[in-house]
């Protein structure tokens, strides 16, 4: 399929909920268009070989720091959801030296126990961030004097980050940088040898993961008005691995056909909960067997073969 069939075809898709007109397919569209930076994220570190699990914990950064910015030092939303996105990028710029030392399953641990510690601090700090009873009073985002109150106006926003986002992880992947972090995950050696700072560049991709985490928070904060630090937990690294895997990893693209796809499934399966992890599993396994690459294979397999 040509690039202007697939952006077509994504266009068409992101008016469905205005063709649909109700509050519950705006929600769940503007739930996939906060969810497709973080998988975008976390499919940039996939690129160099690395699974993290802490997502979960730069995109709470990002929303608790904008909301706490905006409620206690009533800063503009405007300037408090980049601030929020900002803190996550800078942590992950101060850890990513210590924490990209190590790699494979060692990473992964080391990560995931990093995001259990965020969310530890997220339910005892109760006195800043709420704790399990949760961080209300977050006010409605707000552009230039315009209150956004309705579903449709956050999902526009949403669109609008995805796609900025999209198209950063995009030229990444046209660029040099996109093939040197390619040679970090399949020959570092090699990489070094034609002199890349190898380190380097994995703390960029680690702190732009972060920064786009942290950005879907913040959009997230303003978007329900309120925070727990249940919707940071493991399951959201869960998450973002499936909509990788059944996407694709290869391509900017995966993430988000991965999104649009296996968001909406605990929508649908909210009268059977039960089911929600088989769904996933079943899922999982159908794509990894059948096919490896993800959707993205399936649509760009002709540009591929030329």
């Amino acid at each position: 399929m040509k690039p202007l069939h697939i952006f077509l075809a994504i266009v068409l898709l992101a008016l469905v909920p205005w063709l649909l007109d109700s509050q519950y397919v705006f929600h769940i569209a503007t739930m996939i268009a906060i969810m497709v930076p973080m998988a975008l994220g976390m499919n940039l570190m996939l690129r160099i070989g690395q699974l993290t699990m802490a997502m979960p914990a730069f995109m709470g950064i990002g929303a608790y720091g904008s909301a706490l910015l905006a409620i206690r030092l009533e800063v503009p939303p405007l300037l408090a959801l980049p601030a929020g996105a900002l803190m996550a990028g800078v942590l992950a710029a101060a850890v990513g030296p210590v924490f990209l030392r190590i790699k494979g399953v060692y990473f992964v641990l080391l990560t995931y126990a990093f995001g259990q510690i965020i969310n530890l601090v997220f339910q005892e700090w109760t006195g800043l961030f709420g704790g399990n009873n949760g961080l209300y009073g977050i006010p409605k985002f707000s552009l230039f004097g315009l209150r956004l109150t309705a579903t449709p106006q956050y999902y526009l926003m949403g669109l609008l980050l995805a796609a900025l986002v999209y198209l950063a992880v995009r030229a990444i992947e046209r660029s040099d940088i996109g093939a040197i972090f390619q040679s970090l995950n399949e020959n570092e050696m090699l990489s070094r040898a034609i002199g890349s700072n190898a380190m380097a560049w994995r703390i960029a991709a680690f702190t732009f993961s972060a920064l786009a985490a942290g950005l879907s928070g913040g959009l997230y904060a303003f978007y329900i008005g309120f925070l727990s630090p249940d919707a940071f937990g493991f399951r959201l690294s869960v998450d973002l691995i499936v909509i990788n895997a059944v996407g694709g990893v290869h391509s900017a693209l995966g993430p988000v056909l991965g999104a649009i796809l296996m968001v909406p499934l605990p929508e649908m399966l909210r009268d059977a909960r039960q089911y929600q992890l088989l769904i996933y599993g079943l899922s999982l396994m159908v794509f990894l067997i059948f096919i490896r690459k993800g959707l993205a294979s399936l649509i760009q397999r002709p540009r591929s073969a030329a």
